[in-house]
Order: structure tokens, then sequence, then C-alpha cells
């Protein structure tokens, strides 16, 4: 049964960093995408980065790029989110998400992830 942990969520302010985990168990990883998906109340839940582990190929939304970075590390399975400049728009739940069998115009649909993690809280004051 695969599962996804996240952490490293928190309460900063506007222009810090912060970075996301994501541990992953109960399967094989090496062909997963694994995606970072956040939801703000009131919002739908938000595609925001992705990464194939087998390729290392990455994706990104528009209001990301250039402040997030995503990598992997298989050997650990697990995911991270490397948050730069932070804005208080970024604030929201984050989630972790992985599926196996995704293909590139899926990537940023959350409906065709199969596995998801319980999310961590990110909030940035102004």
């Amino acid at each position: 049964q695969v599962q996804l942990v996240e952490s490293g969520g928190g309460l900063v302010q506007a222009g810090a960093s912060l970075e996301l985990s994501c541990v992953a168990s109960g399967g094989t990883f090496r062909s997963f995408t694994m995606g970072w998906f956040r939801q703000a109340p009131g919002k739908e839940r938000e595609f925001v980065a992705a990464i194939k582990l087998s390729s290392g190929h990455t994706y990104y939304a528009n209001s990301v790029k250039g402040r997030n970075t995503v990598a992997g590390d298989k050997a650990k399975n697990t995911v991270y989110l490397q948050m730069n400049n932070l804005k208080p728009e970024d604030t929201a739940v984050y989630y972790c998400a992985a599926d196996s069998h995704l293909i590139q115009s899926s990537i940023r649909d959350p409906d065709q992830y199969d596995y998801w993690g319980q999310g961590t809280q990110v909030t940035v004051s102004a």
C-alpha cells in the first residue's frame, strides 16, 4: 500500500523560503510521477510542480516557475519542493501526489493521481 507523508510546512514571512519533503513508501517509485499540489481555503486544488522520477523531467505551474524547484531522490523515495521568495498568495495546504502511469498531458490534473499525502500547511504573512 502506497503511502505519502509530507513535511516542512510552516508560517513564514513574505520573501522567505521553505523546503517541503514527501517520503513515499509501500512501492517501487522509480517510474512514478510525483506531483505537488496546493489548495487554499475556498479554492480548488491546483497544480504546483511535478517530476518524473525515471527521467528527471520537471514541470511547473506558471505561478511558481522561477521561484520553486522540484527534485527527487530515488534512493530515499523522497521528493522535495524548494520554495523561494514566498508570497502571501502561496498560502495553502500543500499535497504530495503520486502515480505510476501518467502521460505528460495529465501531469497537471489532480484527478489523474492515485495516491495522496495528508498535506502540510504553508502560511505566508505579508
